[in-house]
């Protein structure tokens, strides 16, 4: 299983880290190469392959279907826009390759369940690209617990704290929308950036699979003109009593770190999940310390190089299956009230044309106590939430 090819699909914007990613493991003893890179728009001349021209696709179609079979990849990395998702990640499985998704999985919780089906016919792995579910910290925290360092767990949350400018919402015509020509596309606060703030919460909570969840509250708002939404609540009540709560924000004042809580009886542990970093605070002792990461790329490179040796117990880091709570919660926000506009008199705007921003008023301060009482918005009072 070395040496395997990879093609790229969806190669700018994020998905220009994952065409690096593919040809710095083409250096790393051969484990792989980038075959193929595939976009409707072809790459700029300066994108090359250690000085090799990558060849270049339009459509994944294009690609699988080329006579050439030093191109035909063993995985594909898709990074493309969400209603994609679905009918790419089946094309590749069902030509018989394994996949890395970018998140979120799918536009609804009806597409996970096909897909998860399709990867259950092919028999094809196919990882999610929250890259979290990499990170050695959720390890360390989960041995926190079960310690007891912070006593007995009485609830879980995240607070996401980022500023979007107009720039931000003109990137792509699904961008801030919640369907685009009669597709569902689910693009808000939520479920697309700071989607990585809920899967993790939940997977940290033990909460990866669909009928983990029991039960979800939304409370959804827009300061920016788009349909979606930018700055929300929302709390997760799983099957076995846990809570969750939510507080996020693309309106903040200034862009504040992504951290998930766990709150206990004896203190708490805060996870600064974009650094892998890991704060423990009770009345005994503080420790701060940071993690490595897992790749997911390489995490799904290892399980196909397992399985080929007759190993069938590995399994991947974040597989399909495995985002299943996190798109109970997107289901929610999907087929949910639209978003209700934060009142003129709460928002403030800085900056001018693209970069011209809402400020909601002390959100960072809201987005805290959601997370930390799994209360919404609304019940907690927040001015602008009526």
């Amino acid at each position: 299983m070395t040496n395997a090819r990879i093609a790229v699909v969806g190669i700018h914007g994020h998905g220009e880290k994952h065409v690096q990613h593919a040809l710095e493991l083409g250096t790393d003893g051969r484990r792989a190469r980038l075959c193929a890179v595939v976009d409707p728009r072809e790459p700029a001349e300066g994108h090359t392959a250690y000085g090799t021209r990558t060849p270049w696709f339009p459509t994944l179609g294009d690609l699988l279907s080329s006579p050439d079979p030093d191109v035909r990849p063993d995985v594909v990395v898709l990074c493309t826009p969400i209603p994609t998702h679905l009918p790419l990640a089946k094309a590749a499985m069902e030509a018989g390759m394994d996949v890395l998704l970018e998140k979120p999985t799918t536009a609804s919780l009806a597409e996970l369940t096909e897909l998860v089906t399709i990867s259950d016919r092919t028999g094809r792995l196919c990882q999610v690209g929250f890259q979290t579910f990499g990170s050695h910290a959720l390890d360390a925290v989960a041995e926190l617990v079960a310690r007891g360092e912070i006593g007995e767990v009485i609830g879980y949350g995240a607070v996401g704290t980022w500023v979007r400018d107009a720039a931000y919402w003109a990137r792509a015509p699904w961008a801030g929308r919640r369907r685009l020509d009669g597709r569902d596309v689910v693009d808000g606060v939520v479920t697309n950036p700071l989607a990585h703030a809920v899967a993790t919460t939940l997977r940290i909570g033990g909460a990866t699979r669909a009928e983990d969840v029991a039960w979800v509250d939304t409370d959804l708002y827009r300061a920016n003109p788009i349909e979606a939404d930018d700055t929300s609540s929302v709390r997760v009540t799983a099957t076995d009593g846990t809570r969750y709560g939510f507080g996020l924000t693309l309106c903040a004042a200034e862009r504040g770190t992504a951290h998930v809580l766990v709150l206990g009886t004896l203190g708490e542990i805060e996870l600064q999940y974009e650094h892998d970093r890991l704060v423990l605070r009770t009345e005994k002792v503080t420790m701060d310390k940071t993690y490595g990461r897992t790749p997911l790329l390489e995490d799904l490179l290892d399980v196909r190089t397992a399985r080929a040796t007759g190993d069938t117990g590995r399994t991947l880091l974040c597989d399909v299956r495995d985002t299943g709570a996190f798109m109970r919660v997107l289901e929610a926000v999907r087929t949910g009230p639209d978003p209700r506009p934060v009142p003129a008199d709460a928002v403030t705007w800085a900056g001018d044309g693209d970069t011209r921003r809402p400020v909601v008023q002390d959100v960072e301060t809201w987005c805290e106590q959601v997370a930390r009482t799994q209360r919404t918005f609304s019940e907690l009072g927040a001015p602008w939430a009526r």
